[in-house]
């Protein structure tokens, strides 16, 4: 009975005996499992009474669950009804105090994560504590992540998923209300369940987006998720999915644990400047800074995710055509900034999977004016969406439109080169969609005085030098374009595609290169298949090959029969070579004369049918064509070699800084084209006034304090050497000097030098 009593009274000490031995202390537990029970009952009509004791209990229970699993099983039940059917009711501490013990018990294995995520999921948009709402958060996201970490968990990821799908699926039937002004609400208990619902469905995007960036999800579910949210009837959603697939950061600020893991550098330096000085704390605060800043440039430069979220999209056309329809039917209700998110990403899925929405250039035609709000990111949107499938006839109003309202003689000259570029992009993805007369026209704008009219009037004209010069005039199609017309080259018609590859452009000048490699080295075929496994490495190549699916195998290589008669080699064949020495002689004679590049050119290599080429070749193929071509330029290869040369650099630039030039959008600078220094904006004006005052005291000046141990003001002969000349020839002590007489002068000198004297003493 003693034993019972002290024990009763001390539960951290019962917890500590039971976990030391369970079947000993079984009665006790039962004693505080029927207490726990008791007082549940009581706690659920009146929270507010014994609040303090029911938390105990609850935090004793979970910790020996595992002890007594038949007896508790229905614990994790009472923790999730309470949170879900009475979280009004209960006092922020009895909330965080069950949701801990629910995650405590998950982290013992007592519950699944699939039970616990069903009960913190409605949580998110309940809870009014940031602390909590950022825990829970962070414990959804570090669930998955580690449910993931060694292999994919697709029962856990397919139930998150589906669960996700619902919260944002549940808010779909509702009126779209908009964000153009104050519009009316639905009042009473539906306004509420409005908001709720916006809530729940923009937590769902909120997490989808933040699984996805840190590359725990990257399947088309995902995907699907989000492109349900962009047609949510709450606008918050909507931004939010827009921007998933826009690849903006903007949303980035519902991110509560973004540098959850990370230390921040204000707080070890503040933590510096408190405690003691010693030399391991300098060392460790600049080795942990250092790290912080490596980190932060890897995440700049590598990829977030596997593959791009636009590809991925389950039915683009009918993405695309709803994209549209919310476009079209809510014009009056969505702010133009809304409109634009929308037109982007509906413009990024008719360019990246060759979709025609022909609605959308009838929509985009009334936005199409110089005095238009963001007017260049409608014209990106615009150019953006123009690929080769679209009908010229859809196009052709929208470019004439363009013509008319910039390109005339009553704007400016950065309206005129808007108007210009954007015809320019417009016609490199469709050149059928400009008129002969039309072109003409805006081809004589290359003889304006303005800097950009000129650059982006000669870009038009160059662009249909090379696409179809058969539209420009005889004395503007200049001397290459001149001479593949006399030779019968004409551009393919809509809807005609180009015959199939047979050689990759500058293989040959791989294929010597590498025939010069092993004739320096002397390495044999074999040697050559073992470089071809070291040419991908230190690519970020997506491998479907993982740690767990060693099964697969990978690369088998198997022995032909006939393996050492085989040659991998690009020239003739060697034996014709040693019978027919005097034919190649002649041949080699022929050829002298002939430049290297254009004998290159003329070959077709057969690299490419007998060798994986990896990214280190087409890299290194990259570097032969740029040095082929300096190489023509420099000897005379005429202005088509340099701007040939000029374009393999631009592509080589491209693909550095983007990884792949192909999957590269236009921006508004390439609209505005070349421009002089742009007025600052006002946030520019506020940054270089900050950047100004760095160092500087308030309402101060650093005048008289640069390079003094003690700061202080000037002294009256520093200002003296500033003054203006009138001043000092004005002032008492010049005049003085000039009245003074000769013993006066003698008495001045003679104290200055017993003053040296001294001082030299």
């Amino acid at each position: 009975m003693g034993r019972g009593v002290l024990l009763t009274s001390n539960l951290p000490q019962l917890q500590n005996l039971i976990k030391r031995d369970p079947s000993a202390y079984k009665e006790e537990f039962l004693q505080q499992w029927n207490h726990y029970n008791s007082i549940r009952q009581i706690f659920l009509i009146n929270p507010d009474e014994q609040a303090q004791h029911f938390r105990e209990l609850v935090v004793f229970i979970a910790q020996v669950s595992q002890c007594y699993p038949k007896e508790t099983s229905e614990f994790p039940s009472h923790l999730s009804t309470m949170l879900l059917e009475n979280y009004g009711t209960l006092s922020p501490d009895t909330r965080k105090s069950l949701v801990q013990n629910l995650v405590m018990l998950r982290n013992k294995d007592v519950i699944t994560s699939i039970e616990l995520l069903k009960t913190l999921f409605p949580l998110l948009p309940r809870t009014t504590s940031s602390t909590l709402r950022a825990f829970i958060r962070r414990t959804i996201l570090s669930d998955i992540r580690t449910a993931n970490l060694r292999t994919k968990n697709h029962k856990l990821n397919r139930a998150v998923q589906a669960m996700l799908f619902g919260m944002v699926e549940r808010g779909m039937d509702q009126e779209v209300v908009g964000d153009k002004g104050k519009l009316r609400a639905a009042a009473g208990s539906s306004a509420q369940n409005a908001s709720q619902n916006g809530g729940e469905a923009m937590w769902a995007i909120v997490l989808t987006k933040e699984l996805w960036r840190k590359g725990i999800w990257n399947d088309t579910k995902t995907v699907s998720i989000v492109a349900l949210g962009c047609f949510h009837p709450v606008v918050k959603v909507q931004s939010a999915s827009l921007h998933f697939f826009l690849g903006s950061d903007e949303e980035r600020e519902d991110s509560d644990d973004e540098s959850e893991d990370e230390p921040s550098v204000k707080g070890l330096v503040h933590r510096r400047e408190i405690n003691k000085k010693t030399r391991s704390g300098d060392k460790k605060i600049r080795k942990t800074i250092k790290s912080m800043k490596s980190k932060q440039k890897k995440k700049a430069d590598a990829i977030t995710v596997n593959f791009p979220a636009l590809q991925l999209l389950n039915d683009p056309q009918t993405f695309g055509e709803k994209l549209y329809d919310s476009l079209n039917r809510y014009d009056k209700r969505l702010s133009l900034d809304h409109k634009i998110l929308i037109m982007q990403l509906l413009s990024r899925v008719m360019g990246a999977h060759k979709l025609c929405v022909l609605g959308f250039y009838t929509y985009i035609v009334k936005y199409l004016t110089y005095h238009q709000l963001r007017i260049p990111s409608i014209l990106v949107a615009l150019a953006q969406s123009v690929h080769d499938l679209t009908p010229p006839d859809a196009l052709t109003p929208v470019v004439r439109k363009l013509a008319q309202e910039f390109v005339h003689p009553g704007v400016g000259s950065e309206v005129i080169a808007a108007g210009l570029n954007a015809i320019r992009e417009v016609c490199r993805r469709q050149p059928w969609a400009m008129e002969e007369e039309l072109l003409g026209d805006l081809v004589e704008y290359r003889k304006s005085r303005d800097k950009a009219v000129t650059a982006a009037a000669r870009g038009l004209l160059q662009l249909f030098r090379e696409v179809n010069p058969g539209m420009l005039k005889r004395r503007q199609r200049g001397k290459e374009a001149s001479m593949n017309i006399a030779g019968g080259s004409q551009p393919l018609p809509f809807g005609h595609s180009t015959d199939a590859a047979v050689d990759i452009e500058g293989l040959v000048l791989l294929e010597d290169h590498l025939k010069k490699l092993r004739e320096e080295e002397g390495a044999a075929s074999d040697a050559e298949n073992e470089d071809d496994g070291a040419g991908w490495d230190g690519w970020d190549i997506e491998s479907d090959s993982s740690e767990d699916s060693d099964d697969s195998g990978g690369w088998i290589d198997v022995e032909s029969e006939g393996a050492d008669d085989l040659d991998i080699s690009d020239s003739e064949d060697e034996a014709d070579k040693k019978d027919a020495k005097g034919k190649s002689k002649v041949k080699d004679n022929d050829e002298a004369s002939i430049p290297a590049e254009e004998t290159a050119e003329a070959r077709i290599s057969l690299l490419a049918t007998t060798k994986i080429l990896t990214p280190a070749d087409f890299a290194l193929l990259n570097d032969l064509r740029i040095e082929a071509a300096t190489k023509a330029a420099e000897n005379g290869g005429g202005s088509s070699a340099k701007r040939k040369l000029a374009t393999l650099e631009a592509n080589k630039k491209a693909m550095s800084q983007t990884g792949n030039s192909a999957d590269t959008f236009i921006s508004e600078d390439d609209i505005l084209g070349p421009r002089k220094k742009a007025k600052a904006d006002y946030a520019e004006r506020i940054a270089s006034i900050e950047k100004g005052r760095e160092g500087r005291e308030k309402f101060g000046s650093l005048k008289g304090k640069k390079n003094k141990a003690a700061p202080s003001s000037s002294t009256n002969r520093e200002k003296a050497r500033n003054k203006p000349i009138m001043m000092i020839l004005a002032s008492g002590a010049v005049r003085s000097k000039k009245k003074a007489s000769l013993r006066e002068k003698q008495q001045k000198l003679r104290a200055h030098i017993d003053r040296a004297k001294k001082g030299h003493h």
